[in-house]
């Protein structure tokens, strides 16, 4: 299209189901961007725009997605262009897009309005819910262009308005929501089974809106008012059913958006009356009543008679106060339109049973074992059977962990024995005989004493410092009175809960009020009760409400109040805090108390931490190790407390002021160093340790190593240094205090390193139990100490001993006294330390060949120049 700006642009398509619209200008993937001016609709597919301008001209394509299998489809390129033959100016807004004048909406769905308006200015676009407010979870889309309400339900119906504005007017445009329910079913009808001639009363029942309606139908067949058929919505009564009203049933529930089904057969019954063919036999007891019962299986109900030989029974089928006359067979006839049947029953009068329960009550204690006996005097034709209650309730043996036990003594006698009792099996016991005519029951009570239960709830009347008044409820005595009560209570510093003690002590049984002393101040409780009788102490009872006692001036002092050590003209003073169970209230602090000996006045110094556990005095003026007169005091917000006793502690030695001397360093070979020192004078800061510095000399100090003595030691080996090197070194004195001052640098240059080259050529030569052994000599380089011998080591394997032989000449004889596997190494022996190992010789020897010897070396086969086997 060719347009004059800005008029609205309209491009359409036809519209699909689940599908999404998109327009692509000139090239894909650049799409049109919707905004105040510019929508598309997802109802028609139909782009607009508002108001026209030059940017808008190109091409444009419409794309079609569906949502489902996510194919698109592109139409044909459609151009637009602008018109030059006039220019529209401002006009009033005129809705182009807007939803039907009636929307129904099923309940639950996301409902979306759309309502888009051409214009000059480009129109606002506003909502509003006549009589009433849009949702709170109603979202505007696209520039306010489309209202959606999300899960729309039944008070989202109504009528909305869509209002178009600019400054040359507006215009509006309202439509209805109507929210709607498919039916659903509140009740429905179930299978039916009825003697010919019942009434027949089902009825369904369905929500929905609009309200559902309701049709019958049987067989598949619409279900119309007859004489007997009322049908009225859900009810359906048929009177007096009949054969032909078999059949399957159907209520519907439908409204304009849909109808629900259920379904339900109906089956008349009709057969004549017949009887189990199994004889009956029925028992009576003397002086009972007999109720004769009749049941054949018949439909519709039959009429039942009863005759005894030639005499009819009127009106009532029970015998009353049966005697031995009654005895005999009783016939019943049963009768309905389809037929007639009849039973006899045979009938015997038996005696009466009667039981006898012992003990009828008894009192046990708890832990105690009892029996009870059950025996019955009953006709010995019949057989008896018997059952144990406890509470009117069936005990199961199995789940009382092997408390009861029965025992049948005799036919007509049993026995229950309970052992170890517990207070819970407390309670009436009762005895159930049964035979075929009769069933007897008999009652016993049994009490158990036991410790008390728990007291009630424990209440705190009043709270002090240091005690605390209690009241409590009595719980049951478990049939022996209550002796005492224990007060007992727990702290955040307890190991559990702990006896108090009491005012009144002890608290009798008949108190339920005392007094807690002898607490303490600023502690966080929880108190309980616990009960005592003559059998033992009960349960206790549940906490009471946690409670603070008050504030008090403190009265634990400090323990183990001692000090020492410390830098020169330091006093440490030092202790152990009192714990926060005895600081007695807020503010806790430590007063510190001091005087040299010999004076008089006290110097005191406040330490405000809780947790501190020392304090520094320092004073130039007295000299080291100087005794003084110390006393650490408490004190809190409420006072001042008690100071501990007094002690003597010294004031600092100080760190070592004298320096080491006569120090010594000498060289052991190419790694190891020894250094020996005099210690400095006795006195005030005397050394606990020494500290050995050392450097190279060509190394800066501070790149140094330092190794300290493990006690006193006045000599020390320094180990893994480098060979043939000056190092410098200095000794210091140290104690728990500090460092004292250096000693003067002594030098001392390391030995050259031991030769690299192993001893090679290793050739021996057996001689009887002895092996003669020679090697090349070792030549040492120019960087390496000389050779001034040779280390041979001879180790049997399997054993840690070796044995060691040195020689200054490149040849050794060795003993093999033993038989078995020896192994041979050589070192070259120097100043700087042990040279290289040589390759080792494995010699093989059995004591059980005089001596003889095999040789196995692993440079045999190279170095080798003769061998010989004796």
């Amino acid at each position: 299209p060719s347009v004059s700006p800005p008029p609205l642009l309209l491009l359409s398509v036809s519209h699909l189901l689940s599908i999404m619209y998109s327009w692509v200008f000139n090239e894909f993937p650049s799409f049109v961007a919707e905004d105040s001016r510019r929508f598309i609709s997802q109802v028609t597919g139909n782009l607009y725009v508002s108001k026209v301008q030059p940017s808008d001209v190109g091409s444009y394509i419409c794309l079609v997605k569906n949502t489902v299998t996510n194919a698109r489809v592109l139409s044909p390129p459609t151009p637009l262009t602008l018109r030059t033959d006039g220019l529209m100016g401002e006009y009033e807004p005129k809705i182009e897009v807007h939803f039907p004048l009636s929307v129904p909406a099923a309940r639950g769905v996301t409902v979306r309005l759309e309502c888009f308006a051409l214009g000059n200015p480009v129109p606002t676009i506003t909502w509003r819910k006549m009589n009433g407010n849009i949702p709170k979870k109603a979202r505007l889309r696209k520039s306010q262009a489309v209202l959606e309400i999300p899960n729309v339900q039944l008070e989202d119906s109504g009528t909305y308005e869509c209002k178009a504005e600019n400054p040359r007017g507006g215009t509006a445009f309202k439509g209805h929501i109507q929210v709607y329910t498919f039916p659903q079913w509140i009740s429905t009808i179930n299978d039916s089974q009825l003697d010919s001639g019942d009434q027949l009363h089902w009825e369904c029942k369905a929500t929905g809106k609009p309200r559902p309606t309701y049709r019958w139908l049987r067989n598949g067949e619409p279900l119309t008012p007859q004489s007997r058929v009322e049908v009225v919505n859900g009810e359906l009564i048929i009177q007096k059913v009949q054969q032909a009203d078999s059949g399957m049933y159907q209520c519907v529930a439908e409204n304009k958006y849909g109808a629900i089904y259920c379904s339900a057969e109906l089956k008349i019954l009709a057969s004549p009356p017949v009887f189990s063919p199994n004889p009956v036999r029925l028992i009576a007891t003397l002086g009972k009543d007999m109720l004769l019962g009749c049941r054949p299986r018949a439909s519709p109900k039959p009429r039942v008679t009863w005759r005894r030989g030639d005499r009819r029974i009127q009106p009532s089928r029970r015998i009353i106060n049966s005697t031995r006359s009654d005895e005999g067979n009783y016939v019943c006839r049963a009768e309905n339109q389809f037929g007639s049947a009849e039973m006899t029953a045979m009938l015997w009068v038996k005696e009466a049973m009667r039981v006898d329960l012992s003990p009828s009550r008894m009192e046990v204690t708890v832990g105690e074992s009892v029996v009870l006996s059950c025996r019955v005097s009953h006709d010995p034709s019949l057989d008896v059977a018997f059952q144990w209650l406890l509470n009117q309730q069936p005990l199961n043996f199995q789940q009382e962990g092997g408390h009861f036990e029965y025992t049948q003594t005799q036919s007509s006698t049993v026995d229950l024995m309970i052992r170890s009792i517990l207070l819970k099996h407390a309670g009436k016991y009762g005895c159930r005989a049964q035979t075929s005519a009769d069933t007897v029951f008999a009652e016993a009570e049994v009490l158990v004493r036991g410790p008390p239960g728990p007291p009630g709830v424990v209440i705190v009347e009043e709270i002090k410092d240091t005690t605390a008044t209690l009241s409590w409820s009595g719980g049951v005595d478990n049939h022996s009175p209550i002796s005492s009560y224990n007060l007992q209570a727990r702290s955040p510093f307890s190991l559990g809960w702990q006896t108090l003690r009491t005012d009144p002590e002890p608290v009798t049984g008949d108190m339920e009020s005392a007094m807690a002393v002898e607490l303490n101040p600023w502690v966080d409780y929880e108190f309980r009760v616990v009960a005592s009788n003559a059998i033992g102490t009960g349960d206790p009872s549940a906490p009471s409400r946690g409670v603070r006692t008050k504030e008090a001036v403190p009265s634990v002092v400090p323990a183990n109040v001692s000090g020492g050590n410390g830098r020169r003209h330091e006093l440490v003073i030092s202790w152990e805090p009192v714990s926060e169970e005895f600081q007695n209230g807020e503010g806790f602090g430590y007063i510190v108390a001091f005087r040299a000996n010999g004076t008089r006045g006290w110097k005191e110094k406040m330490v405000t931490s809780a947790d501190s556990t020392m304090y520094k005095y320092r004073d130039e003026t007295f000299p080291p190790l100087t005794p003084f007169e110390v006393k650490v005091g408490v004190y809190n917000n409420k006072g001042d407390g008690p100071f501990s006793g007094v002690v003597t502690v010294y004031s600092a030695e100080g760190e070592p002021r004298e320096a080491p001397s006569e120090v010594k360093a000498s060289s052991i070979s190419s790694s190891e160093i020894k250094v020996t020192w005099r210690p400095p004078n006795p006195g005030p800061g005397r050394p606990r340790g020494y500290e050995v510095s050392y450097t190279k000399d060509s190394e800066q100090e501070e790149s140094g190593n330092r190794k300290k003595t493990v006690g006193n030691e006045t000599s020390m080996v320094l180990t893994g240094l480098e060979g043939n090197s000056v190092y410098l070194i200095t000794v210091r004195g140290f104690n728990s205090i500090g460092q004292g001052p250096a000693s003067t640098a002594s030098t001392a240059k390391t030995k050259k390193d031991p030769p690299v080259q192993p001893p090679a050529n290793l050739v021996w030569i057996q001689e009887g139990t002895n092996v003669s052994l020679n090697w090349d000599p070792v030549k040492s380089k120019d960087n390496e100490s000389d050779v001034i011998g040779y280390k041979v080591l001879l180790s049997q394997e399997g054993r840690v001993h070796n044995q060691v032989m040195r020689t200054i000449t490149p040849s050794a004889v060795l003993s093999l006294p033993e038989g078995g596997t020896y192994i041979i190494e050589v070192r070259a022996l120097s100043e700087g330390g042990e040279g290289a190992i040589s390759s080792q010789v494995r010699v093989l020897t059995s004591s059980g060949d005089n001596g003889k010897l095999s040789v196995i070396g692993r440079d045999l086969w190279n170095s080798l120049s003769y061998w010989s086997i004796k």
